[in-house]
């Protein structure tokens, strides 16, 4: 009789045989709760993991706090600054967001780009080498075989000659559109 109103009082009513079973609607098959967190996620911000718990059960999905946690947990989310304030995102899809792009580097950073042969020369404010080789990396320009990288100056191994003077170019048009 106790465990029957245990299991009531945690919202798992009891019925006949099924007495050790949670119900149905406590059973949301893991995939299923956590595409729906993922969704969520992805359309609404919610703040806390009450404020999910909420959404997930407005959709029928009945979740206790430390499952909640578990999947949070399993699926890499993280809290992450808004305007709205605080809200949980994956982790990837921040990493991502949090890189800024090379247009909004370059007119921020640059300070000159000079080069020879295949090899070009760029010249940042101090600390600003670093993020910009990175997102010159991340563009994948064909011209490009790789950056070095220091505090202030990166080294750009181009392909060719020609390929150093286009990419010259397009660093220096990047570097002075407002």
């Amino acid at each position: 009789m106790q465990d029957k109103l245990v299991n009531t009082a945690l919202g798992n009513p009891t019925q006949g045989s099924n007495a050790d079973q949670p119900s149905p609607r406590f059973m949301a098959r893991k995939a299923e709760r956590q595409a729906a967190i993922l969704e969520l996620g992805g359309r609404t911000a919610f703040r806390s993991q009450e404020e999910l718990r909420k959404l997930l059960a407005a959709r029928g999905i009945e979740v206790t706090q430390a499952t909640l946690s578990r999947d949070i947990r399993d699926l890499a989310l993280i809290r992450v600054p808004t305007d709205e304030g605080q809200r949980y995102a994956p982790q990837d899809a921040v990493a991502e967001e949090a890189k800024p792009s090379l247009e909004a580097l370059l007119p921020q950073l640059f300070s000159r780009v000079d080069g020879v042969g295949e090899l070009v020369v760029l010249h940042t404010l101090a600390s600003g080498a670093q993020p910009i080789s990175e997102a010159i990396d991340a563009e994948g320009w064909p011209e490009v075989l790789g950056t070095i990288a220091g505090e202030n100056t990166i080294l750009i191994v181009c392909r060719s000659e020609q390929a150093r003077q286009a990419v010259a170019v397009r660093v220096t048009r990047l570097a002075t559109q407002n």
